[in-house]
This record gives structure tokens, C-alpha cells and sequence, in this order.
């Protein structure tokens, strides 16, 4: 019970804290005036305590240079009210903050969010300019639509409108985003589908993400290899892939067996032409790229496929040593050129690039699989920070292997 004492006036109180200046000063029925640091008059404030389940508790009531007596008697009588309804003050209190600080932080904007993800990832990504597109594709398409939205209220309707805004061409007339601009708008689309996948980890949101492709926009929008601009031909379209590895495996030479094998890991023409059987273990299917070789700076295990091990095999002869090249070039101890595989595709198909196949690889999976953008992106990247995607990682790449292989038996 609160300590019984004579409930005392203003001036009882101000002559008492003139002569005692004690820390804690009972003023009446539970209710105290608390000393701030070094009793410091600005930093005194009302205070009730009260026991509960045997639990002393201290529940403020205000700072004494702003709540009047008066005032701090009637805030103590209401904390009365609820101890005998046999309810914790404290507790309710301490629950109303936080439904209301709750409240607030599911009101952040699409706009404020993104910024937080870019600054919590730019650190990780490649370069400085992966982090310059994120903001430049956000902030010329996303933003205006979709900046002062709270994050927890977008829905798959806000973002087919940011995909199928109308954009100007050069001498054309204004077409969907989706479909004048196919690369850049699915690169968006991505974006958006990270930023709310954060989102739902902060629990800003909640349900399916309305950004993700597989189940979701496949129904509303075009594939991007449909709308793909016929003069742009970096990348080939998903539904070309097979008969075009057919091709290129009846083919002779290095840059034929190290352009199949650059495509079937999805790798970068560096990542290939600079490999060294130190690399490789071809017991367990794998191919190790080393940190010093990889953009992101992180070491990656690449899960070879049938096919991709069996073109290190055959290159494998019993003399070859640990630091040789996998796909040597015409000088001694050189790797092939980084122009090979090119001049080879100008043969097969002018306009193609080989890092163009690693955008196919994206477009297959945002449009075959259930995986989602961020793994794509992560498996392009060699960035796989924990065994789970790892695994996932291997399956994607075995299910792309076996796409493009499926037409040769």
C-alpha cells in the first residue's frame, strides 16, 4: 500500500523542498515529487508508486514545472482507478506506447524505406554505380507513384501502374514502361520486390508481395522476352536458348567449349577465361572462384551441371597443372582472349554478347521458376550468404543446365 501521509499544498511543498532538497519527497496517498540530477528544479517530476503482484512499480506522471499539484492529484486518482479494477497502470501505459509507436512505423513511405534499404545494402553491392541505378530507376519511375505511399498500403495495382507508365521514345509515341523499355522496367520491378520483401522483414507489411512475378504480375503483364525490342539483341530471349546451345555444342574449337561453359554457369566471361584447375573439383561437381577473381570480392562455389563438368573433363589431361588455364589461349600460359567467344557469336548471331546470356538467365527465371528476383540477383551476383540460398542457388542452376540441354537427347 502507498505510504500513508497528509496530503500537503503547494507552499508545504516548496517550503519542504527549500529546506530538505531531498531526493524523493511524499506528498500524499502514493503520490511523490522525484529530484532530477543534483535536484535540479527543471528536472523534478510527479511520480505514483504502487505495488502489484508483490512488484513495487514507479509510474511518471509529468515534470513538476509543467503539471500543476492540482493536476498530478487527478492523474494519481485516475492510476487508482485501474489498480482497483485489478489492472496494471504501468503495463497499459507501456502497451499504448508501443501500439502507437507501431502505428507510426507502419506509416513509413515507400520512398523513406527504399533509401533505407539502399543504405543498408550499398556497402555490399559491387560498385558505386549498382547503387547509383537503384536510385536513378527508383526515383524517375517508382517515386513519383509511389514515394509518398505507406509501404504497408502498395498492392499489386500501384505496381502495374509504375510498370505500365507511359514513357516518350525518341520520334515514337508514348508507350507502356513495360513494353518500351523492357530491361529497365523489370530491373524496377525487382527493385520494388526487394524493398518490399524488407519491408515485410521490418513487418511494415504484411501478405504476398505484390511486386513478385511468379503467381502475381506473370497474369497481368507481357513477358519481358515478348516485349523485348527486336534491334536490341544483347540478350536471347528465353525461348531461343535451347536451339542456340545446340548449335554451339556441335561447334569446334576453345571458344565454343568455354562459351557453353560460361553460359551453363551463368558466369561472366572473366570469371571463365581466368579459371585454373586449382579451382576445380571435379569430384564433387564444383568450380571454387576465388575472392581476388570476383566482383563482389566474396569467394563462390559454382554446382557444375552434367554437361559443364563434362566439358572441364575433356579438357582435362593428366599433365595439366594445378595453376594451368582451364581454357587456354594460343600463347603459352595464356588464357583465351576475352575476344574469342565474342568474335564466335558475331559468327552465330550478330548483335548478341556474352554477358547478354547472364540476362537471359534472369528473364528464365522470372519467368519459369518460382524463385524469386532477389535470388536471381544474388546468383549473378556470387553472393550467397548462407547455406539455405546456397541450395537454392544449386537448384537454380541445375534447372537452367537442364533447360538448355533438354533438346540434344
Amino acid at each position: 500500500m502507498p505510504k500513508r501521509v497528509a496530503p500537503m499544498t503547494d507552499i508545504q511543498i516548496k517550503q519542504e523542498l527549500e529546506k530538505r532538497r531531498k531526493p524523493v519527497l511524499c506528498v500524499g496517498a502514493g503520490l511523490y515529487l522525484l529530484a532530477g540530477k543534483k535536484h535540479a528544479p527543471d528536472a523534478r517530476s510527479w511520480a505514483y508508486r504502487y505495488k502489484i503482484d508483490g512488484k513495487a512499480r514507479t509510474m511518471g506522471l509529468g515534470a513538476y514545472k509543467d503539471v500543476t499539484l492540482a493536476k498530478a492529484r487527478i492523474r494519481a486518482e485516475e492510476v487508482r482507478a485501474v489498480l482497483r479494477r485489478g489492472e496494471d497502470p504501468l503495463a497499459i501505459r507501456e502497451a499504448t506506447v508501443r501500439a502507437r509507436r507501431l502505428q507510426e512505423a507502419r506509416a513509413v513511405t515507400f520512398k523513406t524505406l527504399a533509401e533505407s534499404y539502399i543504405k543498408a545494402n550499398r556497402a555490399g553491392w559491387k560498385n558505386a554505380k549498382h547503387a547509383d541505378q537503384w536510385e536513378a530507376t527508383l526515383k524517375t519511375y517508382a517515386y513519383p507513384l509511389l514515394g509518398e505511399r505507406v509501404v504497408g498500403a502498395i498492392d499489386a495495382n500501384g505496381v502495374l501502374a509504375v510498370l505500365q507508365q507511359d514513357v516518350l521514345d525518341k520520334g515514337m509515341p508514348a508507350r507502356p514502361l513495360w513494353e518500351a523499355r523492357p530491361e529497365t522496367a523489370s530491373r524496377l520491378r525487382q527493385r520494388i520486390e526487394a524493398i518490399l520483401d524488407y519491408a515485410k522483414s521490418k513487418g511494415l507489411r504484411e501478405g504476398d508481395n505484390p511486386a513478385s512475378w511468379g503467381g502475381n504480375l506473370k497474369f497481368a503483364l507481357p513477358r519481358r522476352s515478348k516485349v523485348k525490342d527486336v534491334k536490341h539483341h544483347a540478350a536471347l530471349a528465353v525461348g531461343e536458348m535451347a536451339a542456340f546451345m545446340a548449335t554451339l555444342r556441335a561447334k569446334d574449337g576453345m571458344a565454343a567449349r568455354a562459351l557453353e561453359f560460361t553460359i551453363l554457369t551463368a558466369a561472366r566471361t572473366g570469371e571463365a577465361i581466368g579459371a585454373t584447375w586449382r579451382e576445380f573439383d571435379l569430384a564433387a561437381s564444383t568450380w571454387t572462384i576465388p575472392a581476388n577473381r570476383m566482383k563482389s570480392g566474396r569467394e563462390h562455389r559454382v554446382p557444375l551441371s552434367g554437361r559443364a563438368l563434362a566439358i572441364v573433363n575433356a579438357l582435362k589431361t593428366n599433365d595439366v597443372g594445378a595453376e594451368a588455364y582451364v581454357f587456354p589461349g594460343a600463347r603459352a600460359g595464356q588464357p583465351l582472349s576475352n575476344m574469342a567467344m565474342l568474335e564466335l557469336l558475331r559468327g552465330m548471331k550478330p548483335g548478341l554478347t556474352v554477358h547478354g546470356f547472364r540476362s537471359s538467365f534472369r528473364d528464365w527465371v522470372a519467368e519459369e521458376t518460382p524463385y524469386s528476383g532477389d535470388l536471381a540477383e544474388r546468383a549473378l551476383a556470387h553472393t550467397i550468404p548462407n547455406a539455405t540460398e546456397s541450395a537454392y542457388t544449386i537448384t537454380l542452376r541445375t534447372r537452367w543446365s537442364r533447360m538448355l540441354t533438354v533438346t540434344w537427347f
